[in-house]
């Protein structure tokens, strides 16, 4: 079985030691993201919008591992502050409303003070 790393082109794979997300097999993990803007380098304050980019940048790994959102089995949120998670249901329910993936919800620091939220996910694909 081969194994497939997805990179988002972010100078923090790189520097840190890890993929954006690794296909193996029927599955591909998705490493926990956050709501960078990549290609501009920039980070709104806005925990709603965080999550909206949250997802693009997922959508664009899972498209280049050859999965798409509807194979998502399991999503895991992390946020700092557990008060914002409301502001982001519905970001969350355009996107998986209804794929209704197994999901987490967990308050923990993140590796930036600007960072509100970060999401994980796993698909899997037959």
């Amino acid at each position: 079985m081969t194994r497939k790393l997805i990179s988002s082109g972010s100078k923090f794979e790189a520097e840190i030691g890890y993929s954006r997300a690794v296909v193996q097999g029927d599955w591909c993990f998705v490493s926990g993201t956050t709501g960078f803007d990549y290609a501009a380098m920039t980070i709104s304050d806005d925990v709603a919008q965080q999550t909206e980019q949250c997802w693009k940048n997922i959508e664009a790994a899972l498209k280049q591992a050859g999965f798409a959102l509807k194979d998502i089995v399991r999503a895991n949120y992390l946020l700092p502050n557990g008060a914002d998670f409301e502001k982001t249901w519905p970001v969350l329910k355009k996107y998986l409303g209804d794929i209704r993936p197994a999901s987490t919800m967990l308050i923990a620091g993140l590796a930036d003070p600007r960072m509100k939220i970060e999401i994980e996910v796993t698909a899997f694909k037959e």
